[in-house]
């Protein structure tokens, strides 16, 4: 990026929310149902219909704007959103415009140097989703119209970005904070948690915005950060090149690493906002928020704290721990089983997690119950077994969740901790090696490795660890000259 410029983003974020009815009427939000059966003359706008508001859908969104320290206004009102599009066939969308049920808040997110920075959130407001079309059929166009209707939250934020990495950053607090709310499952790949991108650019030290343009279609982290930096160098390389910016709105093509123009930028006025006439407006009063905030979990942030205060963790691995809800869940299941907190993290971080990835599985789903994996650690820590041999204990435990109290007694894998017969197994291995203790002698430390492994071989892993490199160093010790 030329260091002339600087980028002003802001992001608007459609989360579906996770109701079992749409937002104004009684047909399934199912996804992956067959096309078009998840729908009723209400969704799809036939004459003399009246819509009735989803109860949930105002708790869902009040929850999210009381974890985002918004306003919660008492009186908010639907409008009509009025275009024309094949998988809209009301010809209008059901949303908020003029008065949103939430404004004025904000989100802190954490910089990869340690920094923290506030986005501030312009309005949490309720909509319903539009149908789909489905272009990748030959030269036909396929509409479903399931998704008509679905309720949906938008999240619009400040133009306090000012970089994709802060962009994919944002997106991703946004999505734990819906996770943790239980609002929303965040699927990016199916939709269920949508971004569009509203850029510009301008030089450093104006205040002034530039001519914005939307970027749409952006369905991971990873391609945020690729069509913001890419619309961001093609803003910049447009004026330097004496051109100027033209408001669109862009599509981003991940197979390609570009965007190519929809059409041109609406304003609110291209939408005929009206006020919605078949719904009275939302009013949620003071009892009823109260009611609704008494629903909030420990907040991600929160929860990270209290992991680094209660037990003692660094923050990378409360930070690791806290970005899912279920994964800080599955960790306090865990240490209620065992008091050996950093040990617990550090399976979790790295066998557990790395069995979700590769498994592509969630942890409500992993085979080993948390119960278990303290029971793991316990054996370690009270030195019935090696770490070594854990590794192999976590795999058996993989197939079945048997008890690692089982698979230790079964397969005889009781760590030896006896000193006689490990100074016995030492001197065996000594007395076979005279070259290499020699080597020893003579200063190449290096060959103490080697003893370790011989012997570990020997005890086929089963040698306590620490035993035996005392023992050993002290045997080869003795064997030195003037010893």
């Amino acid at each position: 990026m030329n260091d002339k410029y600087e980028a002003v983003i802001g992001l608007e974020v459609h989360a579906q929310l996770l109701t079992d009815s749409k937002a104004f009427c009684g047909c399934s939000t199912k996804f992956g149902n067959a096309p078009n059966s998840n729908v009723c003359p209400v969704c799809l706008g036939h004459p003399g219909v009246l819509p009735v508001l989803n109860k949930k859908v105002v708790e869902f969104t009040v929850l999210m704007g009381l974890a985002t320290n918004c306003n919660i206004n008492q009186r908010s009102i639907f409008a009509r959103k009025n275009y024309f599009y094949p998988d809209l066939p009301k010809g209008y969308q059901i949303s908020q415009y003029e008065e949103p049920i939430c404004e004025f808040g904000n989100v802190q997110i954490m910089l990869p140097d340690g920094s923290q920075r506030k986005i501030g959130l312009t309005r949490i407001h309720m909509e319903e989703d539009a149908g789909k079309s489905i272009h990748d059929m030959g030269y036909e166009t396929s509409i479903d119209v399931n998704r008509c209707g679905v309720p949906l939250m938008e999240i619009v934020s400040e133009p306090d970005i000012r970089t994709a990495q802060e962009a994919s950053l944002y997106l991703q607090k946004i999505r734990q904070i819906v996770q943790y709310l239980g609002i929303c499952d965040g699927n990016m790949e199916e939709g269920s948690l949508r971004c569009d991108a509203n850029i510009s650019i301008r030089l450093k030290g104006e205040s002034t915005l530039g001519t914005k343009t939307e970027v749409k279609n952006m369905n991971s982290f990873k391609n945020v950060e690729r069509a913001i930096n890419y619309e961001i160098e093609r803003q910049i390389d447009v004026i330097e090149d004496g051109g100027r910016i033209i408001q669109q709105t862009l599509l981003w093509d991940p197979d390609k690493g570009e965007v190519r123009t929809m059409r041109s930028k609406e304003e609110a006025h291209d939408y005929r906002y009206f006020p919605e006439p078949d719904l009275l407006p939302v009013v949620v009063n003071d009892e009823w928020k109260s009611e609704i905030a008494k629903s909030l979990p420990e907040l991600p942030d929160d929860r990270k704290q209290r992991f680094v205060s209660q037990f003692g963790l660094p923050e990378y691995d409360s930070d690791v721990l806290t970005q899912s809800r279920s994964v800080a869940d599955y960790y306090e299941r865990v240490i209620s089983a065992t008091d050996d907190y950093k040990s617990a993290s550090n399976w979790i971080m790295g066998d557990v997690l790395k069995v979700l990835n590769e498994d592509k599985i969630e942890i409500t789903d992993f085979s080993i119950s948390p119960d278990n994996l303290g029971a793991l650690v316990n054996l370690i820590k009270k030195g019935t077994i090696s770490g070594k041999i854990a590794k192999e204990v976590f795999q058996d435990m993989l197939k079945g969740n048997v008890s690692p109290e089982e698979i230790v007694k079964s397969k005889n894998l009781v760590q030896i901790s006896d000193t006689s017969e490990i100074e016995k197994i030492i001197s065996e291995i000594l007395d076979s090696k005279p070259n290499e203790v020699q080597e020893y002698i003579e200063g190449k430390e290096k060959v103490f490795g080697f003893f370790v492994g011989q012997i570990m071989k020997a005890t086929k892993g089963k040698a306590n660890p620490k035993m035996v490199n005392e023992l050993l160093r002290s045997k080869l010790d003795s064997l030195k000259p003037g010893n």
